[in-house]
């Protein structure tokens, strides 16, 4: 079952009410699963209960996106203003300094998060902001595309498409490298998750500046690539180990850019390792 929290965060014109929902499940050390732009916590349904039987396991729903309603007029989806949500997310559920894992924008948010020393670990897997200009023009013209097709296609279609494991390759295959292990269900919840998301064209906005460029010292850090990465290609990730020399870089055979539905165990693996 989900649930929400609303708390306060501090800002230049003094502190704003932000909501956000989530799910919780699980024993152990706290662990936060992020989830990528446009997607919704459900992206972690794969793992969640492997990581659960080790794990306190927190996921959310970024401001904006799933059922997280957007954030309030003069919050900006930057990642300044989301790694401050997630600080003041972290405290209002009491949870002091949980290890986090997040995807594509998850994974940066992760990675922003470590650097802030607000967490203590970090599995990053596919994370943005280690792109050239020519690769973050064309993941965001790729998700822009996507977004677009969502947002048009009438829901009985997008039912239609996701009963065939045709229709779910073909509205899922830029993600996931094994777009038939999806379910039904599963695809038409995604795609209609995409084109809601109230978040998203102002985080795109934002992530056009973004470039990832310091070191995350002093804690554990995974950065985990698919082989089959089609939006985040996975030379990004040897940028991205220069950047954090002593991360893990690991490679996932196989798996798209949300890897967690290609490979579950593997990917669970990754991130239970990385959370010791």
């Amino acid at each position: 079952m989900s649930a929400t929290v609303a708390f306060k965060v501090p800002t230049a014109q003094g502190p704003q009410s932000v909501t956000v929902s989530y799910t919780r499940k699980g024993r152990g050390e706290p662990l936060l699963l992020l989830h990528g732009i446009g997607h919704h916590r459900q992206a972690w349904d794969p793992i969640v209960d492997i990581l659960a039987t080790e794990r306190d396991v927190i996921a959310v729903d970024l401001p904006g996106f799933g059922v997280s309603p957007g954030l309030p007029d003069g919050l900006a989806y930057d990642l300044p203003t989301t790694t401050s949500v997630f600080g003041a997310f972290c405290e209002a559920m009491e949870l002091d300094r949980p290890h986090v894992a997040g995807n594509s924008l998850g994974g940066l948010l992760a990675l922003e998060l470590g650097r802030e020393r607000l967490v203590r670990s970090v599995t990053a897997l596919s994370p943005a902001g280690f792109w050239s200009q020519a690769e973050r023009r064309y993941a965001f013209g790729v998700l822009l595309a996507m977004r677009r097709i969502a947002e048009r296609m009438p829901l009985p279609v997008v039912e239609q498409l996701a009963r065939t494991a045709v229709g779910r390759a073909a509205l899922t295959s830029t993600i996931y490298a094994r777009p038939t292990r999806r379910s039904p269900e599963a695809v038409v919840a995604e795609t209609l998750a995409l084109a809601r998301a109230t978040g998203f064209t102002e985080t795109l906005r934002a992530g056009s500046a973004v470039q990832f460029t310091d070191d995350v010292p002093g804690i554990p850090v995974t950065l985990a690539w698919g082989t089959k990465d089609r939006l985040l290609i996975r030379r990004q990730g040897v940028r991205a180990k220069q950047i954090i020399p002593r991360a893990r870089l690991v490679r996932l055979p196989g798996c798209g850019h949300c890897p967690m539905n290609d490979d579950p165990a593997l990917v669970s693996r990754v991130i239970l390792d990385g959370s010791r």
